[in-house]
This record gives C-alpha cells, structure tokens and sequence, in this order.
C-alpha cells in the first residue's frame, strides 16, 4: 500500500473519508467483521428544527457537492398512498421526498404533487426516477431504450408532480457498469440539468453496487448516488469502500434498504433504529429515505435524526441477527449460472420482498409482470439445482410469487 493510501483522505468540506484500511481497524470481532464507529467520525451538524411549536435538533450532512444540505433521515415514499403521512412528515422536519415514475402504478408522484401544492419550493426537496427497457437476464438496455424515450419519462414526472424541476432525477435501478455508462441516458440527463428541469441528476443500484458507484465516479456526469446499503449484506465492506471514492469525488450518498430490506416487523430485529443508525455511522453517507408507512415507524425515524449514534449495545444487537437470512436476496447473482431455465432470480426474489417485507404487492406484481416469465415456472426440474448463498429455498419463493400474475391487477389498487 502506498504512502497516498496510509494518508487520511478529506472530501467536500474537509470531511474524513474512511477507506478501507481504516474500515478494518474499527471492525469488531464477530459475524462478518461487524464494524463500529466511534462519535468523533461523525462530520455533521445539528440544525434546529420548529415542529409543531416544538423546537428539535435534527443531524444534517452535506450532499456530496450539491451544496444541499439534508437530515440525516427523510422519506422514501414508495410504499404509501397516505398524503396525511408525507404531510406530517414535512411538518415534522423531514426535507426530502424520495419517490419514483412507477410506484403505485404512476400515482404516487400525484400524490406527492398535491401535497407540495401548499408549500414553497424551497421548502423541501424532491427526488424522483426512471428506467428504460432492458434485458433482466443480462441489465442491458435494449434497442427502445433511447435518449427521447428517457426525456418524455422526465417530462411526465414533472407534470404528474406540478412542479417546473425536480431536484434529483436518477437513473433508476441499474445493476451493470455498461448499463450505468450508456451514452443515450447520459445525454439525456445533462441535457435534463441544462434544461432545469433537474438542479442535479443520480443513478440508483440494488444489488452490484460497487461496480455502479464506480461507474458513477468515472461518468463525470452523476451528482447523486441512491445506493442499497444495510448490516445484512454480505458485501457491505465492498459498498463501503465505494462509497468512500464516491464521496471523495464530490457525489453525494443516499441509503435505501437500511432496515433489512424494510421489513420493521421482522422478531429477529428488536430495534430499526439501529439498523438506520449501523448506515449512518458511516460519514460518507449523506442521508438515508427509508420507507415508513405508519406514524409510528415515522417517529423512530425522527429519533434517530436527532440521535443517530450507534450504541454498543445496540451494534451488539444486529451482530446476532446479522446471519438471519430473512427476506432480503442479496443480489450476488450466483443463481443464475445454476438455473437451467435461466430464470431472472433476483428479480423474483426482488418482488418476494416487496409482497411479504414491504406489503407492496401492486409494485411485486408490476415487478414479476414486467419480467415476460414462461407460463409454467419451477414445475418440471424435479429438484431444484438451485443453492442460494444464504440459504434461500428458492423454488419455493418463486412459485409462491409467481402467483400474482394470476390476480387481476384492478383487484390490488
């Protein structure tokens, strides 16, 4: 290792990025190198916010070189059609809405549209996405994926939301370097900020993060990165340090999927806290939108924006259920090479999740509709040769979501 790799790195601001050396050195013993920051990582500042005629101090980071600054937890909208929620959410000091063109079959920007209606467009932020057609097998873009095609998504959001810009268009859900670097949607999205009809545009990734956030880094083009990022995943050392050269290249980083896949009911997880908390030990990251449904969930969420220092205690706790498998597929793509009818696995185990860990079961049946699957699915192999890494009974998942293709979709919402 290098002189330049033993000297402390700084990014925007002069905040301390930790690489990979530094990451190992503050591991813990235990499952998966379980790793625990001290307080004195956290670059961060506390605001105060005025919240129902009651003053709290919320966590704020920068994002990357925007010059936005955000709470360290705002909203992922996704999974609610509630605007009294998002509503309360706003009021209460979240800044940042994260939805996308397709949640709710298209209507979940609407919504989100009515209840910024009232509010002054410096008030909040609002975060939106799009994809184009690809081939699930291999995440390239097939021939209809073109620069027009990418630009008449963003006009729609614009006019599903009533706003003139947005303030984060990404590139959404993308899990192959080629595809992240595909010339068309590059040209739309500078041709999209030059516009101004988005101050900054980003790429998100589920699964093969670290080779997207470096392609990130190598376009020149992204401002953004809205990464998967969580204490279940087998790679997250590899997330890390990708998120590191991410930030010291001036993007700034966004968390999803930090409560296990989104999954707060889950008995094997005594606190989501924590879980929000494990990813915002990490200084890299700019804030997390995680998907909260109920006034409840909000409400640990808020804390955590006030506290978001990881206890030992509470590290202590995710390192004994950081093996529990649960409902999130960690997207390593090992089962494709297994499978003799080369299903899109990952896809499938993707709308597993969002039916029994989001309860979104309009957009798993979105997922497993848009995936062009064979009329009989897991029948005729007799055993599975399937071996998922963490011990997915995958055969079994796949049969049991392939059944929403048979449900009406106007019987779901």
């Amino acid at each position: 290792m290098g002189d330049a790799d033993r000297r402390e790195r700084t990014g925007p601001m002069g905040k301390r990025l930790i690489g990979r050396r530094d990451f190992m050195k503050s591991t813990l013993a235990g499952f998966g190198g379980f790793f625990f920051l001290p307080q004195i990582d956290m670059k961060q500042e506390f605001n105060v916010v005025e919240a129902k005629g009651k003053e709290k101090k919320f966590a704020y980071r920068p994002l990357g070189k925007t010059g936005i600054k955000l709470p360290v937890i705002n909203m992922g909208v996704m999974n609610t059609n509630d605007p009294s929620l998002v509503k309360v959410a706003l009021d209460s000091g979240m800044v940042m809405l994260d939805t996308a063109q397709t949640y709710q079959r298209g209507q979940n920007e609407g919504m989100i549209g009515e209840v910024l209606k009232a509010r002054p467009r410096d008030a909040f932020v609002l975060a939106t996405k799009a994809r184009l057609p690809s081939d699930q097998k291999t995440g390239l873009y097939t021939e209809e994926a073109t620069e027009g095609a990418f630009l008449k998504k963003v006009d729609v959001s614009l006019k599903n939301l009533g706003l003139d810009y947005v303030d984060i268009y990404y590139h959404h859900n993308v899990w192959k370097r080629e595809s992240a670097l595909y010339e068309p949607i590059l040209k739309a999205l500078e041709k999209v900020k030059k516009e101004g009809k988005a101050r900054f545009v980003g790429i998100t990734t589920h699964m093969n993060e670290p080779e997207v956030i470096q392609a990130a880094i190598d376009s020149k083009v992204y401002d953004v990165v809205l990464t998967s990022y969580n204490f279940q995943q087998k790679h997250y050392a590899e997330i890390r340090d990708a998120i590191a050269r991410a930030a010291q290249a001036g993007l700034g980083i966004v968390g999803m999927k930090a409560i296990r896949a989104g999954n707060r009911q889950e008995p094997t997880v005594k606190s989501a806290a924590s879980a929000l908390k494990w990813v915002l030990q990490d200084p890299n990251v700019s804030t997390i939108v995680p998907g909260f449904t109920t006034f409840d969930e909000m409400s640990i969420d808020i804390a955590v924006a006030e506290n978001p220092l990881l206890t030992d205690p509470e590290n202590k706790d995710l390192e004994k259920v950081a093996s529990v498998s649960g409902l999130y597929c960690q997207g390593c793509r090992q089962c494709l090479g297994q499978c003799p009818e080369h299903l899109p696995i990952p896809d499938l185990m993707r709308a597993y999740m969002y039916t029994y860990a989001y309860r979104n079961v309009v957009h798993a049946q979105e997922t497993v509709l848009s995936l062009n699957l064979p009329a009989r699915i897991c029948e005729d192999c007799g055993q599975c040769p399937v071996k998922c890494s963490i011990g997915f009974n995958v055969s079994a998942k796949i049969r049991d979501v392939a059944r929403l293709r048979e449900i009406p979709t106007e019987f779901l919402g």
